[in-house]
């Protein structure tokens, strides 16, 4: 790859890093993602049950978790079904392996 490839590369990883960090920066946004780890997918609503915060926190959480790439929001009828984004997770992967 050449040089200013490379800048061009290196500069959206490091805004797609940095990000997905923000993101995850909080104790609350880490435990949806865990739950979400575990079952593979969860509808929006359950959030609320396992984490004891308001709706509108969940909400806030929520969006910017799907903001920042982590997690793939789909609506089905009335409800809205959360899923991690694998290929996320596997360019941030890749960020990090680069750095070891």
């Amino acid at each position: 790859m050449d040089g200013a490839k490379e800048k061009v590369t290196d500069a959206l990883d490091t805004t797609l890093v940095e990000k997905a960090a923000n993101a995850l920066a909080d104790k609350h946004r880490m435990s949806i993602l865990m739950k979400i780890a575990r079952q593979e997918c969860i509808c929006c609503g359950q959030i609320k049950d396992f984490t004891c915060l308001s709706q509108p926190t969940v909400s806030h959480h929520i969006k910017i978790l799907v903001d920042s790439g982590i997690l793939i929001s789909t609506k089905e009828g009335r409800n809205i079904t959360l899923t991690i984004n694998r290929d996320m997770m596997k360019q941030l992967s890749m960020f990090f392996l680069r750095l070891s």
